[in-house]
């Protein structure tokens, strides 16, 4: 009996860590399927675009250079290089899935979004991260990010322009609360200063979301060097 109910209490364990989070994405589904509503997408379209893109930050990039007919190559291209801080986090959490059998762990990866990899990351910290855990995150997160959309969508024409109504702050405001959860000191400000620096220097001379990869980049050079000094003064 205690075999049977353990995955059922660590998915409402997930469900219970996750749902602040969910609070805070609900008005930045909105707010995507508003926008998606301003560029013309059908609710149908913004649903779909949801359930099978699920990445935040790459659906708002795809918004924001959206024309008719729609440059797929451009808009892939921008997705690619929104998401390829997705390789560091899933090399970085797919050590810690060790209780994943076989293509569970692939799977898994491919309902990996920041919010998601950080619970995760905060989980196998302080115990083992189990497959039902990280389904009780995922599962309502995902739905609630498709719902929102849609509801966004319906809506679009009375929101109107989320940043009249000051929703637009609501996707910085989850990553400023992601970043402070990873707080350790002065080493995480050197890298969120590099991070912050390099990705405002590309934005205002290079055309394009380059800045996004400019920062993650920079960041991760710092975190590399800041590490290697640690050792050697160890």
């Amino acid at each position: 009996m205690l075999q049977q109910s353990r995955p059922a209490g660590e998915f409402k364990a997930g469900m219970r860590a996750i749902f602040p989070l969910i609070v805070a994405v609900l008005p930045i589904g909105l707010v995507f399927g508003a926008v998606s509503a301003t560029k013309g997408l059908s609710p149908l379209e913004t649903t779909l675009m949801s359930a099978l893109v699920f990445a935040g930050g790459s659906q708002f990039v795809a918004m924001d250079i959206w024309t008719h007919p729609a440059s797929w190559i451009g808009a892939g291209f921008a997705a690619l290089l929104v998401n390829v801080r997705h390789l560091l986090m899933s090399a970085s959490i797919g050590t810690k899935m060790q209780s994943f059998p076989g293509i569970k762990r692939y799977i898994a990866m491919l309902f990996l979004a920041d919010e998601i990899w950080a619970m995760a990351e905060f989980r196998a910290g302080a115990t083992w991260l189990t497959p039902a855990w990280y389904a009780g995150v995922v599962t309502p997160f995902y739905l609630t990010w498709v719902g929102s959309s849609l509801a966004g969508a319906l809506l679009g024409a009375f929101l109107g322009d989320p940043a009249v109504i000051g929703l637009d702050f609501a996707f910085p405001a989850v990553f400023i609360v992601l970043v402070m959860g990873f707080w350790k000191g002065p080493e995480t400000g050197a890298v969120l200063a590099a991070s912050g620096i390099a990705a405002v220097a590309v934005h205002q001379f290079v055309p394009g979301v380059w800045h996004i990869a400019a920062g993650a980049l920079a960041g991760l050079v710092m975190a590399f060097w800041k590490g290697r000094a640690w050792e050697q003064a160890a």
